[in-house]
């Protein structure tokens, strides 16, 4: 039975006190592909550590970074939007606009295709859908870290607040709000979207009506979390499943947002792509 909430902290689990899991909780650091080398979650100068909490026997991912593991993500997203053998790469945090040039918000990853000169040929978005946690996190976390050896089983059983998977928060707030209606808005631009969620969070979703991939505009990417192998010392991530969608079916009743001329969108764009293809 577990005693504590948490699966992973630095990126490691928070029984492993290997010397490279020491080293990452000592200096704070981001395995899983951070935009800088530490993690910088809620606090960039007092991060909170935790990439995955447990659920009973579940490991439930709340740090959208977690997904970034080897990439997995970005390549099962490109094998939905470009063809097989297309030259492509990612961009982070791609503004969004609406059609009178105001934010919609970033799109966490863009992919996109281009050819032996560089230039655009396709893209697609990528939207990581974490869990929100109900209660408070960051008491056991702190409490861990002042001692990883010897709080690494400690039992947090009895305390208040003790944190939990809020899927219907995560489901209203993140899902329906925020990857689906940026989704409406890059309707306009005529191009796919992927959204990459845990496997748990996805049983906590209303049912979708699944459509054959060559029918789809939305991928629903599908992910677990299983314990390290013989010899491992992380957790993997490994993907469960793909489900297919028509934006229109995955937006019941939700009124899209009219998005901005895809030749701008484009340009903004090209301008990231410049920046990594040399």
């Amino acid at each position: 039975m577990r005693t504590h909430p948490l699966a992973e902290v630095f990126g490691f689990p928070a029984g492993n006190m290997s010397q490279e899991a020491t080293r990452y909780r000592k200096l704070r650091l981001c395995p899983y592909n951070n935009k800088v080398p530490n993690c910088t979650k809620d606090k960039a100068n007092d991060p909170l550590g935790v990439c995955s909490i447990y659920d009973d026997d579940n490991v439930v991912i709340t740090c959208p970074i977690r997904f970034r593991q080897d990439w997995l993500i970005a390549e099962d997203a490109a094998a939905f939007f470009f063809p097989p053998g297309a030259t492509w790469t990612s961009l982070a945090e791609v503004r969004l606009n609406d059609k009178y040039g105001k934010t919609a918000g970033n799109i966490d990853i863009v992919l996109v295709s281009y050819d032996k000169r560089g230039r655009i040929l396709d893209y697609g978005a990528l939207e990581v859908q974490g869990v929100y946690i109900s209660g408070n996190v960051r008491r056991p976390f702190e409490h861990y870290m002042a001692d990883p050896a010897r709080n690494a089983q400690m039992d947090w059983r009895q305390q208040p607040n003790y944190p939990r998977p809020d899927y219907l928060s995560s489901r209203g707030k993140l899902t329906a709000r925020q990857a689906i209606m940026k989704g409406g808005v890059l309707d306009a631009l005529g191009n796919r979207t992927a959204v990459a969620l845990s496997k748990a969070f996805f049983h906590n979703l209303p049912a979708l009506q699944e459509v054959d991939k060559g029918e789809a505009d939305t991928a629903w990417l599908i992910y677990d979390v299983r314990p390290p192998t013989a010899g491992g010392h992380r957790y993997e991530l490994s993907q469960e499943r793909i489900v297919y969608t028509s934006r229109p079916t995955a937006l019941v009743g939700t009124e899209l947002p009219r998005g901005e001329a895809p030749e701008t969108f484009l340009l903004r764009v090209a301008s990231a792509l410049e920046e990594v293809v040399v």
